[in-house]
């Protein structure tokens, strides 16, 4: 279960990862040289630390209801699923 929540974590960080990015063109910053136009100017990693735990606890919780319930099964998704006689 602790992989699976590090996999909702790290996923959940790159989808967190550009709300409220700033270029420097936005935030009125000057450019150092070398620097692209299109670089953060106002990179805060607790903060995507922080918003990628929220957003991955709550997917996990949903993930692991589930598991518990039942709701969605390999059977509901499987397109041609061919059932297996054992004898």
């Amino acid at each position: 279960m602790l992989a699976i929540y590090l996999l909702f974590w790290v996923i959940s960080a790159f989808l967190v990862l550009p709300f409220g990015l700033r270029t420097p063109d936005e935030t009125g910053e000057t450019l150092v040289k070398g620097q692209a136009t299109s670089a953060p100017g106002n990179f805060r990693p607790g903060r995507v630390a922080f918003r990628a735990t929220v957003l991955s606890a709550v997917l996990f919780a949903a993930f692991y209801a589930n598991v518990v319930y039942g709701w969605v099964t390999v059977e509901d998704i499987a397109p041609f699923h061919v059932p297996v006689s054992v004898k």
